[in-house]
């Protein structure tokens, strides 16, 4: 098999600028890197455009998909296609799926302008733990991004991703709640109907904007015996999560 060689190359080119918000939702592609990560997504039924990897990870290119769409590359190709600093000699391009309909909206998680990617991948990982199947991105980081491809360890391929506006969300939302986690204020997240809830997890810095915070149905604040003032948002999100979602089945 030929390797790649060159990072000029218009194939690298091409991958290399699915790393820009707007080149993906254009061409409606993703990157997603890793054995662990590959599989999770192929699992979850992304569908693969193509697979680049170095010659040391052939073996294991040919058990993740068919030759056909395996491309081998040398070790600096790699490095410029690749966000990490190490890569792990394994990239794939997908198709990002289309957005459900607006009607299979179910209970579950609001990501309101939530930043970081690594803290929504994380939130929609631990949404994909928990069990839950909706996850609406409203403004924030996108999602289809390979930090938060990575962070989310492909389970985003196995929920329904909706990318609305806030308005959107409250047209459509019909009878499902909207229950705003807060620092201070709210009520314990174990006193929630999870069948009817959506948690909405506001941004890192300035959390939930007041005029959406005012059309939520109600706050929520997680018990905090200790002295610390508030929790990252990955870790307050998670943990309303798994108060909402899981502790009343246990």
């Amino acid at each position: 098999m030929l390797i790649l060689h060159s990072t000029a190359h218009a194939t690298v080119k091409s991958v290399v600028r699915l790393h820009d918000s707007k080149e993906r939702k254009a061409r409606k592609l993703c990157i997603v890197e890793g054995v662990r990560t590959l599989t999770s997504v192929l699992e979850g039924g992304l569908i693969l455009e193509a697979l680049y990897c170095t010659e040391e990870q052939t073996n294991q290119a040919h058990a993740l998909v068919s030759p056909q769409f395996i491309t081998l590359v040398s070790d600096q190709v790699m490095q410029k296609m690749s966000s990490s600093v190490s890569p792990s000699g394994l990239l794939g391009v997908f198709r990002i799926p289309k957005s459900p309909p607006h009607e299979e909206l179910s209970s579950g998680l609001v990501l309101a302008q939530i930043a970081d990617p690594g803290n929504m991948g994380t939130l929609i990982r631990t949404a994909a733990a928990c069990g839950v199947r909706s996850v609406v991105v409203i403004e924030g980081t996108d999602p289809w991004s390979p930090k938060v491809i990575q962070a989310s360890a492909g389970t985003c391929a196995t929920l329904q991703i909706f990318q609305w506006d806030w308005e959107t969300l409250i047209t459509v939302k019909k009878d499902l709640q909207l229950y705003a986690l807060v620092v201070e204020g709210g009520t314990s997240p174990t006193l929630i109907d999870p069948s009817h809830a959506l948690l909405v997890v506001g941004n890192e810095a300035h959390g939930i904007p007041s005029l959406w915070l005012k059309q939520c149905d109600s706050v929520i604040t997680l018990p905090m015996p200790g002295k610390t003032e508030s929790l990252n948002a990955a870790v307050a999100g998670s943990l309303a999560l798994y108060f909402t979602f899981v502790l009343k089945n246990v």
